[in-house]
């Protein structure tokens, strides 16, 4: 007989994402777990699975390998809630310089807050104008990450600034959060690529889609079929091989000069995007690098937490 009293797999699976997701917004922790050490390599071995390196040099034998197999690349810096207005602009110093020595078709991804948007937006808007004019410079896209709902409004001020000037540079919508019904419609009318993700940050259910919501999946491929229809630049970043499915089955016949693209990231998504390549669609891997590694770990671990059972595995290895 089933003890009543025992949650689930799945209750537990729940639990377990949402300690995890607790952890990712534990400022502190970022600096702590890295710099200790028994507990910073430890945690390493586990985010060599979904970080290309500590520093620019490192991940771009990873990138190039990525390019090399006929996938598009993404390169994010990783750093998010930066306080300190001069830290600010020298973390906009490494973007330039990644916009300066990554293969001309890789694409550079960024958080605003990373650069000053935690500090106030107008210090956010100068150094983001400097990362879309040296991103311009070289050819390549520049991709402005999502963030947690509390920060939405000022992501698409300063979005909605640089593409006033600026082509190249997209935006990443959320499918979880409820204003994306009403965002999305009015961000087609700007340039730049729209990816559209379905949203890993710990929200209220009062703004966001529950994870295992039902309504979540419905919402992303209403969404994915709104942004394939208008022949806007777009990416559908997802593992879900349903929606995957899905939303190729909405594309039909494609090529290499479609406006959208299918993502994953590194480390969790090959079987798909080789797939997705095989039936002639454009693909892109999209990789982190940085020091400020445990956060988007943390992240990743929480969107499936099976995943934790390959993090022992890889903490032991």
């Amino acid at each position: 007989m089933t003890n009543k009293s025992t949650p689930g797999i799945e209750e537990r699976s729940d639990k377990a994402a949402q300690v995890l997701r607790r952890l990712a917004l534990d400022e502190d922790l970022k600096w702590r777990v890295p710099a200790d050490p028994v507990l910073g390599e430890i945690a390493r071995r586990v985010a060599r699975r979904y970080v290309a390196g500590e520093s620019l040099t490192e991940s771009l034998d990873r990138i190039k390998e990525i390019l090399a197999t006929g996938h598009r690349a993404s390169a994010e810096y990783m750093g998010e809630s930066c306080r300190d207005p001069k830290r600010a602009a020298t973390e906009t110093d490494v973007f330039v310089e990644a916009a300066r020595l990554l293969p001309p078709s890789c694409m550079i991804s960024l958080d605003l807050s990373h650069i000053g948007l935690a500090i106030d937006e107008d210090l956010a808007l100068e150094n983001a104008t400097r990362i879309a004019r040296a991103t311009a410079d070289t050819g390549r896209e520049m991709m402005i990450s999502a963030e947690g709902s509390d920060r939405t409004d000022a992501v698409l001020s300063v979005y909605r600034k640089l593409a006033e000037h600026f082509d190249n540079v997209g935006i990443t919508v959320q499918a979880r959060l409820h204003r994306t019904a009403d965002d999305l419609p009015a961000l087609l009318h700007l340039p730049g690529r729209i990816r559209l993700v379905k949203g890993a940050f710990l929200e209220p259910e009062s703004v966001a889609y529950a994870r295992g919501d039902q309504a979540l999946p419905v919402a992303y491929l209403r969404y994915a079929k709104l942004l394939a229809a208008s022949g806007h630049l777009c990416s559908f970043a997802t593992h879900d091989w349903d929606l995957i499915n899905e939303i190729d089955q909405f594309l039909g016949a494609t090529g290499p000069d479609a406006p959208w693209e299918f993502e994953t990231l590194l480390g969790l998504g090959p079987d798909q995007l080789a797939a997705m390549a095989e039936r002639g669609h454009p693909t892109r891997e999209y990789t982190v690098f940085g020091t400020e590694w445990w956060l988007y770990v943390c992240n990743r671990l929480a969107e499936d937490p099976q995943r934790l059972l390959q993090a022992l595995i890889d903490a032991a290895a």
